[in-house]
């Protein structure tokens, strides 16, 4: 019998493994084979409470946790390691090689390639994680700089560029728009083209008054 969470049109390739209670709508396709791959060659692992929706492709070689989200039209390729309670917003693009924590927002027209992010992160929409510091074509891309490091708690606003190899620290926070070409220390405030530090977070305010400073409440609180 046809799985009620599943829409008839979703393409369910082999060795795709979905956990409980998931939620797959209309013309998703799970189990895509990547370059040089037969189907059903790599399996594709997705916890439970997972809700995948219309025209994502999530390819095989691939490992998901417990309430997985998308938006419409994600696409999430092979070699990416995603922990529990991710969201992977409308037209985000995973390419391969990102290791994602639990409890991540990655808002939509995000797009990663070789990016580690630790737990409890926010990549707001348009971001874009650079990787390759001489495209096109270099034969040692792999062993190059990659993509950049971001640890617990980070922030990331709208429209950031983060350029290859950086690390944004734990618990800072990038202002939207700017351009990260160095690593960002733990605790502070980042902004602009390139990135500088301005303060540290501790300093920031809440302008209408209604917490005595920002984040304050969990999961910042235990910073």
């Amino acid at each position: 019998m046809q799985n009620p969470h599943i829409d008839p049109s979703a393409r369910i390739l082999g060795n795709v493994h979905l956990g409980e209670n998931c939620r797959v709508e209309f013309n998703v396709l799970l189990g895509k084979a990547p370059r040089g791959k037969e189907e059903g060659d790599l399996a594709l692992h997705i916890g439970s409470g997972a809700v995948i929706r219309p025209f994502t492709t999530i390819y095989a070689g691939t490992t998901i946790g417990d309430n997985f989200q998308t938006g419409q039209g994600a696409s999430i390729r092979e070699e990416n390691s995603i922990g529990s309670n991710v969201s992977v917003g409308t037209n985000a693009v995973l390419e391969f090689g990102n290791t994602i924590g639990n409890n991540v927002r990655i808002h939509s027209l995000c797009f990663l390639e070789m990016v580690t992010v630790g737990n409890d992160v926010f990549i707001g929409p348009n971001v874009v994680f650079t990787d390759d510091p001489h495209p096109m074509g270099c034969p040692r891309y792999r062993d190059c700089l990659g993509g950049a490091t971001v640890k617990d708690l980070a922030r990331i606003g709208a429209n950031c560029t983060i350029l290859p190899g950086v690390t944004i620290g734990r618990n800072t926070l990038i202002g939207a728009g700017s351009v990260v070409t160095k690593d960002i220390p733990d605790n502070s405030v980042a902004a602009g083209s390139p990135a500088r530090v301005l303060k540290s977070i501790d300093e920031l305010t809440c302008p209408p008054g209604f917490f005595e400073k920002p984040y304050v409440w969990e999961p910042y609180d235990r910073s």
